[in-house]
């Protein structure tokens, strides 16, 4: 058998495990989505929320996107307060019911902050001997209670839109109730914003979540805005119409948000990230073939595991080379991995079988 190439050295004044520690910032690619559609590009990037220049190799890059993360929590709190207050003193004012019901639905929705912050800080902390892959799993419980939020938003608004439609209500201040519309919907569309770009960037499914639950608050300020309207026209019944149109998009964004979230906790990943990931080994020298690659998300990190087949008669020593190589290789590539282990298996041109004793284990 042809003997491999050598494997790359790592650069000088580096260690084996660096890339465990630090950023990346010189990375190219990377994939945070959990489905078929590369995330990257689509509607663009917020500015990075903390500046990593100031401290280049003193935060390594959980640690920056779980700061990163609290933050887009907390400005997307705050946002939706004022919004919310100023929605309250309209409503008072206007003695509009629909505007003071969608008034105390933001209040309730920028209340989903607090479990979100919650997961961060708890994902933020470090393994132990009991959870020995840390905490990260929290973002997903938090995602998950999102998803019976915006489940329980279409239900609520469901049954508004019924008691409408069975005892119709006059609108009184249309333009000012309008005004207040609009102040709802901008508000809520920078906090879905914030939350959805934070989230994609960091990989938090979680964040997306709640991203896309603002959203469906901002078309439902919206329907207030057109059904007050066309209650203006001289159109009453438009008011719960749009009511109901709000409540199908709402079911719509919760099946989406279901789906993610199922995708995340059955540790499923977007299988271009697998393909990727399995190129990249494959070409890193000394690489002989390339197998058995899982992957998964805790939170917004991710986690992986690959085999990789070296040439049988290399050392220990050589073949924890190649492998440290393919490692440096996919931390570079995915700056949201957190950690790779890679097992090297000996290529078997002699005719051994190097599994034979666990082979009877594998039961698929």
């Amino acid at each position: 058998m042809r003997s491999p190439e050598a494997p790359r050295e790592p650069a000088e004044g580096h260690s084996p495990h660096e890339h465990e520690r630090h950023d990346h910032p010189h990375a190219e690619t990377d994939t945070h989505g959990d489905d078929s559609t590369p995330r990257a590009g689509l509607l663009g990037y917020l500015r990075t929320l903390l500046d990593h220049h100031q401290h280049p190799r003193m935060l390594d890059a959980s640690l920056a996107s779980h700061r990163e993360g609290i933050r887009a929590l907390w400005l997307s709190l705050l946002a939706l307060a004022v919004t919310a207050v100023v929605q309250l003193a309209i409503a008072l004012q206007s003695g509009s019911v629909g505007l003071l019901a969608d008034t105390i639905h933001n209040f309730a929705d920028a209340l989903t902050a607090v479990p979100l912050w919650l997961a961060f800080v708890v994902g933020g902390r470090p393994a132990n001997r009991r959870y020995t892959y840390g905490y990260g799993r929290a973002e997903d419980v938090a995602g998950l209670t999102i998803v019976l939020v915006i489940l329980a938003s279409a239900l609520i608004v469901l049954g508004e839109t019924a008691q409408k439609l069975a005892h119709p209500a006059p609108i009184h201040q249309i333009g000012t109730v309008m005004a207040a519309a609009l102040v709802g919907f901008l508000g809520n569309e920078a906090v879905a914003l914030l939350r959805i770009r934070t989230g994609r960037r960091i990989g938090s499914a979680a964040l997306e979540a709640d991203g896309a639950h603002a959203r469906v608050d901002g078309l439902t300020s919206l329907g207030v805005l057109v059904g007050a309207l066309a209650v203006a026209l001289g159109a009453p019944i438009a008011d719960p119409i749009v009511g109901l149109l709000i409540s199908v998009a709402i079911l719509f964004v919760t099946k989406d948000a279901t789906v993610a979230m199922w995708h995340r906790l059955m540790d499923a990943v977007d299988p271009a990230l697998v393909e990727q990931a399995e190129a990249i080994a494959r070409s890193t020298p000394g690489v002989v073939g390339v197998h058995e690659l899982r992957a998964r998300w805790l939170g917004h990190r991710l986690h992986a595991s690959l085999h990789v087949t070296v040439d049988e008669d290399l050392s220990v020593t050589d073949a924890h080379a190649i492998a440290e190589e393919v490692r440096h290789r996919l931390f570079h590539a995915f700056p949201s991995l957190e950690d790779i282990s890679i097992h090297p298996d000996p290529c078997g041109h002699s005719g051994v079988d190097h599994h034979a004793t666990t082979a009877h284990h594998q039961t698929r």
